[in-house]
């Protein structure tokens, strides 16, 4: 674990293994296989109860279907707040186009219907945020074998994890974070 603040914590592997999607390879796999919905904030739960309806024409009807039962955002089993799924499969947020699993959320920002781009940990993926305490985090690499293509594109074109997630991490954490991060990576030891 490398300290970048006093509150932010990050995986040394962050900082030295490479990820880059490939969503031709993978066909958006990580929005259909897994446990459970993608992880939400209480803000975006709150934005998504007031605004799902604005994402709903880029959905399947299955997905519509599935919020109008379960609701916007859900609890999973172990009581995190998660985006509902479409019979335990995919996201309830998206949709297929080409044989590729999308984001119904994305497609609206897209289309200037939603400035929401898509719940943070989708965005920031594959790196987890995990609370440590009240004003710490640690920011973790999910590795997950469903994003073998995403490390072999991210190893040919020398794209680290924490650059391929740049922007979300200025975004969720602030330039200078980032600007810590990236020395830490090139600066090891």
């Amino acid at each position: 674990m490398i300290i970048v603040s006093d509150k932010i914590i990050v995986s040394e592997n962050i900082l030295t293994e490479y990820f880059c999607c490939d969503v031709p390879a993978c066909k958006g796999i990580c929005c259909v296989e897994g446990d459970s919905g993608a992880p939400l904030t209480d803000k975006e739960c709150s934005l998504l109860e007031r605004t799902w309806t604005m994402y709903a024409p880029y959905m399947q009807p299955a997905g519509v279907r599935s919020i109008k039962k379960q609701g916007s955002w859900v609890r999973d089993i172990e009581d995190d707040a998660v985006t509902p799924l479409i019979d335990g499969k995919e996201c309830a947020y998206a949709y297929f186009r080409d044989g590729l699993c999308m984001c119904a959320i994305e497609k609206a920002r897209e289309q200037g219907v939603s400035t929401f781009r898509k719940p943070i940990s989708c965005w920031l993926y594959p790196i987890r945020v995990q609370k440590l305490s009240e004003n710490t985090v640690a920011l973790n690499y999910h590795q997950w074998h469903l994003c073998r293509a995403a490390c072999e594109l991210g190893a040919k074109k020398k794209i680290r994890v924490f650059e391929f997630a740049k922007e979300p991490l200025i975004h969720c954490f602030g330039a200078e974070v980032y600007r810590a991060i990236s020395r830490a990576a090139d600066n090891p030891g």
